[in-house]
């Protein structure tokens, strides 16, 4: 009996220290080490401005708002980002621009993320503004624009995707079984496909892999995690009129790992009056690995009448 319970209390230690193991901590810094100094900089100088918040449904939503100008630009980040992702594109932007960025806690609908980001807009004045959403990020642009068309002007819809059941059939069961994972296999795992999948579409950018993986370090938490990809299945159906609008933008990769190229197809379909920018074998985050084209392609769009 005594040596049966010694086996118990041992499974059950296991058991615990395998759940409460601690996600590793990783910097950006120390990801990108041996790399480019300046861009270490630039990222710790950018994340030195403070943040500000507010509380919706008792859920904190933490966000940037930075630069100067007569028009605005809010900042939507993916499911494997944060507010400070597209740094180099504010830092060449604020001149011009008043930008909000945010980063998402564990929003589980894009209803509830279109609430927080309205309240956002409401808190800092801002009316009406353009938008620009990367991979989950452009397919909430999308919702935003169709739910509150009088709030955003000009859109850039990148490397994303409409609304579609393909995710949902290819996730649902890995998804359902990350539940009742640890952070850090979840992460393990996030880790195992940006190495293998996406970092090398983007060209083995560092930059990119150093920021992704920090991601899976202890920036972001399996709850975002989880919570992001229940919006990326999250259905709407975008507005008629936005089929018609030539105040779109969409960027696409023909080599993105994520987006398959039927739902690169079916964006254009969707917005046939867009006007359309395809990088070339620069993969998912062309922000990243490709950020000076970027900004610049960015600019003009935003600047153009």
């Amino acid at each position: 009996m005594k040596r049966r319970h010694i086996v118990l209390l041992v499974i059950i230690v296991a058991i615990v220290i395998f759940y409460l193991y601690p996600t590793p901590k990783h910097s950006f810094k120390e990801l990108y080490k041996g790399q480019d100094n300046s861009v270490v900089a630039s990222l710790d100088s950018f994340r030195s401005s403070p943040l500000k918040s507010i509380t919706l449904e008792a859920r904190q939503w933490n966000y940037l708002a930075i630069g100067q100008g007569s028009e605005s630009i809010l900042f939507l980040h993916g499911m494997s980002g944060g507010y400070d992702i597209w740094w180099q594109q504010i830092n060449a932007l604020k001149g011009k621009y008043r930008i909000i960025t945010l980063t998402y806690p564990p929003a589980t609908s894009l209803n509830e993320m279109g609430n927080a980001v309205i309240k956002i807009l409401d808190t800092e004045d801002i009316d009406t503004t353009n938008v620009i959403g990367s991979s989950l990020g452009g397919y909430f642009a999308q919702y935003l624009k169709t739910t509150y068309p009088n709030r955003f002007a000009k859109a850039v819809f990148a490397n994303t995707f409409p609304p579609n059941p393909i995710y949902k059939e290819k996730n649902e069961a890995v998804a359902s079984i990350a539940r009742f994972l640890p952070e850090w296999l979840v992460m393990v795992a996030f880790r195992g496909n940006i190495k293998t999948t996406v970092i090398p579409a983007s060209e083995n950018s560092p930059l990119a892999q150093a920021y992704l993986l920090e991601q899976s370090h202890g920036r972001m938490s399996k709850q975002q995690f989880l919570a992001r990809y229940h919006c990326v299945v999250d259905s709407f159906v975008p507005a008629t009129e936005l089929s018609r609008s030539k105040n779109i933008l969409l960027i696409e990769s023909d080599n993105d790992p994520l987006i398959f190229a039927e739902l690169r197809q079916k964006m254009k379909d969707l917005y046939p009056a867009a006007q359309v920018f395809t990088f070339h074998n620069k993969g998912h985050f062309p922000y990243l690995n490709e950020g000076r084209e970027y900004t610049e392609l960015i600019g003009q769009f935003f600047e153009r009448k």
